[in-house]
C-alpha cells in the first residue's frame, strides 16, 4: 500500500497521510483501554485452501451477486465449526459440498460482520471441505472506517455508476487492505492466511477485466454481458484480492518470458510505456538483487478514478490512483515523482507482503517498511546516490514531523486500531532503518539475508524475527541489539556533536552526547577525517548516551565529518563552524555533505565563504541542490545579486533540468528587474508546464494586467504548476469572468491538487463580486474540508472560510456570509 502523499498541504511543510494519521490516532496512553490489549497473531481454526468466486454486478443498486465455493481444512485440532468474515451482506444460502450436492448447513449472522457456521461433522487436519455460498454484497451501505493511509474501507467501489458524472468513466474496483476483501466474498480476512483462487465475472461486454493470476477465459453471454475468468494458482492472501471493471485500454509489455501489461484510460493510453515502461527494468533489478526471480504468473498495473489510498500491490495486479498517469508534458517535469516512486514501492511488494506477507498488522514493517525502502533503492539505481539519497532524507523528515511518532515501536503489538500502524514509522521510519541494516551489513550479505528470507517463507508469512535470523545467517553477525533498539523499541538518538583541537598533542577530540529522554542508542558510524590533503576513515561504535573519541593528526583538520555514510537515523546537532561546512561543501562527496553545507551558507551569506558555496551550488551536480540554493539565495544583498543574477539568467535558459529553469525564473521574477520581460515571455513557449507557470507567475509580479491576458491562452492545456500560475494569475487580477475556470479547476482537481490551489481559491472566493460565485467556493472548500477530514485539514480550511464570511459581510454579501457560517458549522460537528 502506498500512501497518499499532501506536499505543501496548507502550512508550507511536507505532510503525509502517515504522519497525520498518528496525529489522528489515539496516543497509547493508560486512559485508553485499546491500548492495553496484546495484538496477538489470530488463532489458525480453519486454513483457507481455495476459493472460487461467480460475482456479477448490479450498477443501479450498487450491489455484487456473488457464489462462492470456498475450501478450507481445520489448521491443527478437529473441529465442526467455521467462522467467516462476511461484512455487510445479504446471506441467501450456505451448504457444504458433498459429491456434488449442496447440503444446507446451520448459521448465524448476529452482529453482519462474520459468519457463525455449524459444519455438518468433526473435519480434522487431513480433511478438506467445501462451503457454498449465495450472497449479496452491498458496500454502499456499509460504515467502516478507513485510516489516514486508506481513507475508506467498503471493499467493493461502484465509481460514476449511473454514468451521470460528466468526464469521469463508469468503473468498479476492489481495495482489500487491511480486512476489506470481506465487504465483496465471505473469506477468514487475515494475513495470515494464504488461499489460490479463481474469479469468474460477468459484465457489460464493452467492459475490460483484470483480477490476480491468469486470463483463463473469457465467454459471451447472449443478454451483451461477457464472463471473464481469472485463475490464481499461488496462494496469496485475501486481501490482495482484487477485480477491476471498466473501459480501460491495455498496452502489452513483458519481462522475459512473462506478460507485463498496463490498464489506463483510453485518453492516457497513448503514453503507456512512458508512465509504466520502466517496469520491465524494475522487475529485473529486483528479482537479481533478491536473487529472487518475479515469483507471478504476470505482472499488471491499473490505473482507476477515486481510488482511496495511493496505490495498492495486488498479487500480480496493481492497483494505483490516477495521479500515477501523466501526459507526456506533465512527465517532462516528473522526474522521480510521487508517481514513479509509487511504481518502484508497489512492485517491491510483490516479493516483500505478497511472496510473503506480514503474519498480523502487528508485524507490517516486514511489508511496507521494504517497500518504503525500495523507492530508495531504485533510485540508487536508476538515478544515482544522490536521488536515493535526497528522496531517503525527505523520508526522515517526514518520520520526525510528527513527535507522536517517537512513541511508537515498529514492531506494534499495541495500537487502538490496526490501521493506525500504517503510519510514518513502519513506513519512512522502518525504511531508514533498513538503510541503517544494509550499510552496517554491507550490500552483499543484506541482499542474502533478504533472499534466505523470502526462500524460506515463500508463499507463507513472515515476522520480522525471522528477517533477523535470516540476516544472521547471512552475514554471521548476531543482530538481537540491532532489533531490539529499532524494531521493538522508539524514538530516535537526538546526537549533539562538538569538536576540540589540542595543538600541542595533535589531537582531535570528538564529543557525542545523546540528548533524548530515555536509554542511550547503540550506533555504528563511520567519521571520516580531512587533513594534510587527504581523507581517513575510522569505523567506530557509540555504545553510550555520552563518548569521547580522540584522533591523531599532525595538523589540524579541515573537517571531522560524523555518520560519514550519512545513514544514521538521527537528529543532529553539530557545532561544525561555517568554514568547516564550506570545506564539506567542496570536499566531502555525499548528497546529505552538500545539502548541510548549503543550509549552513544560506543564512551567513554576509561571509564570503557562504557566497561562495551558494554559487557554487548553483551548479551543483544534482538539481534538487541547484534547486535549494537557488530558493536560498538572499537577493536583497550586492554580493550576492550581482554575480547570481546573470547565473540564474543562464540557468532560467539553460539548465536541463526544467524544475530547476523554474526555480531560477521565479527568483528572477521576484527582482522585477528591467530587461526580463523578454526571457519571461520566452520561457512561456516551453513545453515545461514547471516552466511556463513560473514564467506567468514573474509577468503577473511586473505587470499583472498582461500576466491576465496572456493568461487566455493557457487555458485549454494547462496542469501542474502552469494551472496553479493560472489560478495566481485570476485571484489576482482577475475577476467574476475568470472565476469559472478557477471553479472548474479546483472542483475537478484531485486532492493534491485541491491543497495546492486552496488559498488562492479561497482568496478569490472572498472578493468575487456575484454573491452565487462566492457561495459556489464557499460550498467547495466546506466539501473539501470534510471529505478529507481524515488528513488534518479541517481546522485550517475552516479557518479560510471564517475569512472569506468576514470578506463578504464588509461586502454587504450577507446570504454568501450566512452560507460560510453554516460551512463551518457543518465542518465542525
Amino acid at each position: 500500500m502506498k500512501k497518499i502523499t499532501l506536499t505543501g498541504l496548507l502550512t508550507g511543510v511536507v505532510i503525509t497521510a502517515a504522519s497525520l494519521s498518528t496525529v489522528m490516532a489515539q496516543a497509547p496512553t493508560a486512559q485508553n483501554p485499546a491500548m492495553k490489549i496484546y495484538r496477538a497473531t489470530p488463532t489458525r481454526i480453519n486454513d483457507l485452501i481455495h476459493t472460487k468466486l461467480d460475482v456479477r454486478f448490479d450498477y443501479k443498486k450498487r450491489y455484487m451477486y456473488g457464489k462462492e465455493w470456498v475450501t478450507l481444512k481445520p489448521h491443527f485440532y478437529p473441529t465442526d465449526t467455521l467462522r467467516l468474515d462476511a461484512k455487510g451482506m445479504d446471506i441467501k444460502n450456505i451448504s457444504v459440498v458433498k459429491n456434488g450436492k449442496n447440503i444446507p448447513l446451520k448459521y448465524k449472522y448476529e452482529d453482519s460482520l462474520s459468519l457463525a457456521i455449524q459444519l455438518d461433522k468433526v473435519y480434522h487436519n487431513n480433511e478438506n471441505y467445501t462451503v457454498y455460498i449465495d450472497y449479496t454484497s452491498k458496500p454502499n451501505e456499509l460504515h467502516v472506517k478507513g485510516s489516514a493511509a486508506i481513507n475508506d474501507a467498503k471493499g467493493l467501489y461502484f465509481i460514476n455508476p449511473d454514468g451521470t458524472e460528466k468526464d469521469k468513466p463508469t468503473q468498479i474496483w476492489t481495495q482489500g487492505e487491511t480486512e476489506s476483501s470481506s465487504c465483496w466474498f465471505p473469506t477468514i480476512d487475515r494475513s495470515e492466511q494464504k488461499t489460490t483462487d479463481e474469479i469468474s465475472m460477468t459484465v457489460p461486454a464493452k467492459y475490460v477485466t483484470l483480477s490476480n493470476g491468469r486470463l483463463a477465459s473469457q465467454k459471451p453471454n447472449a443478454d451483451g454481458t461477457r464472463t471473464d475468468t481469472w485463475k490464481m494458482e499461488l496462494p496469496h492472501s485475501p486481501y490482495l484480492f482484487m477485480m477491476a471493471v471498466g473501459d480501460f485500454k491495455i498496452y502489452k509489455d513483458k519481462w522475459r518470458n512473462k506478460e507485463v501489461s498496463y490498464y489506463l484510460e483510453p485518453k492516457y493510453a497513448p503514453y503507456a510505456k512512458q508512465i509504466f515502461g520502466m517496469t520491465p527494468e524494475l522487475i529485473e533489478f529486483y528479482s537479481k538483487t533478491l536473487g529472487v526471480d518475479y515469483p507471478w504468473y504476470k505482472y499488471s498495473q491499473i490505473v482507476v478514478r477515486d481510488y482511496v489510498s495511493g496505490a495498492m500491490e495486488n498479487t500480480s495486479a496493481t492497483l494505483h490512483g490516477e495521479y500515477v498517469q501523466e501526459t507526456p508534458r506533465e512527465l517532462i517535469d516528473a522526474g522521480y515523482d510521487q508517481g514513479r516512486s509509487t511504481i518502484a514501492h508497489e512492485l517491491f511488494h510483490q516479493w516483500f507482503g505478497d511472496y510473503v506477507t506480514t503474519e498480523s498488522w502487528s508485524n507490517l514493517t516486514v511489508n511496507e517498511s521494504f517497500a518504503d525502502f525500495s523507492e530508495m533503492l531504485w533510485a540508487e539505481h536508476k538515478y544515482g546516490k544522490d536521488e536515493a539519497d535526497a528522496h531517503s532524507y525527505q523520508a526522515m523528515l517526514n518520520y520526525l514531523a510528527n513527535p507522536a511518532n517517537k512513541t511508537k515501536d515498529l514492531v506494534r503489538f499495541h495500537y487502538n486500531d490496526k490501521e493506525d500502524v500504517f503510519d510514518a514509522v513502519t513506513y519512512q521510519k522502518g525504511g531508514r532503518i533498513l538503510n541503517m541494516l544494509r550499510n552496517y551489513l554491507g550490500y552483499d550479505a543484506f541482499y542474502k539475508g533478504l533472499g534466505i528470507y523470502l526462500k524460506t517463507h515463500a508463499f507463507k508469512n513472515g515476522e520480522a524475527q525471522q528477517l533477523r535470523l535470516a540476516l544472521e545467517e547471512a552475514s554471521g553477525r548476531d543482530l538481537n541489539w540491532f532489533f531490539n533498539q529499532w524494531y521493538y523499541g522508539h524514538g530516535n538518538p537526538t546526537l549533539k556533536i562538538s569538536y576540540k583541537w589540542n595543538d600541542a598533542a595533535k589531537t582531535e577530540t570528538v564529543y557525542l552526547q545523546q540528548t533524548q529522554d530515555g536509554n542511550g542508542f547503540i550506533l555504528p558510524m563511520a567519521i571520516d577525517v580531512y587533513a594534510g590533503g587527504k581523507k581517513t576513515r575510522h569505523n567506530v561504535w557509540m555504545n553510550d548516551k555520552a563518548d569521547t573519541l580522540t584522533f591523531a593528526s599532525t595538523v589540524k583538520p579541515d573537517l571531522v565529518n560524523i555518520d560519514g555514510d550519512k545513514v544514521l537515523l538521527a537528529e543532529k546537532r553539530d557545532s561544525k563552524t561555517l568554514d568547516e561546512y564550506v570545506f564539506q561543501y567542496f570536499n566531502a562527496p555525499l548528497y546529505m555533505d552538500r545539502f548541510e553545507a548549503i543550509d549552513k551558507a544560506t543564512p551567513e551569506q554576509g561571509s564570503e565563504g557562504a557566497r561562495k558555496v551558494m554559487l557554487a551550488a548553483l551548479k551543483d551536480k544534482y538539481y534538487g541542490l541547484r534547486i535549494k540554493a537557488i530558493r536560498g539565495l538572499n537577493m536583497a544583498n550586492d554580493d550576492v545579486r550581482n554575480p547570481a543574477q546573470p547565473i540564474l539568467l543562464s540557468i532560467a535558459q539553460n539548465d536541463e533540468n526544467t524544475l530547476v529553469r523554474a526555480a531560477a525564473i521565479s527568483v528572477l521574477g521576484k527582482l522585477k528587474a528591467a530587461g526580463m520581460m523578454s526571457a519571461f515571455k520566452e520561457a512561456l513557449k516551453s513545453q515545461s508546464y514547471a516552466v511556463q507557470g513560473s514564467a506567468l507567475v514573474a509577468i503577473s509580479l511586473q505587470d499583472p494586467a498582461q500576466a491576465l491576458s496572456l493568461a487566455k491562452a493557457f487555458e485549454k492545456d494547462n496542469k501542474g504548476a502552469l494551472t496553479l500560475a493560472l489560478i495566481h494569475t485570476y485571484a489576482t487580477a482577475g475577476g467574476d469572468a475568470e472565476w469559472p475556470f478557477v471553479y472548474k479547476q479546483f472542483t475537478d482537481a484531485g486532492i493534491q491538487g485541491k491543497f495546492n490551489m486552496v488559498r488562492e481559491f479561497a482568496g478569490m472566493t472572498g472578493k468575487v463580486n456575484k454573491p452565487e460565485y462566492a457561495q459556489q467556493g464557499i460550498i467547495a472548500i466546506k466539501d473539501a474540508a470534510i471529505k478529507y477530514k481524515v488528513y488534518g485539514v479541517a481546522p485550517p480550511l475552516a479557518a479560510m472560510i471564517t475569512d472569506i464570511q468576514a470578506q463578504r459581510t464588509k461586502m454587504g454579501d450577507t446570504a454568501s456570509a450566512k452560507v460560510a457560517e453554516d460551512a463551518v458549522k457543518e465542518i465542525n460537528k
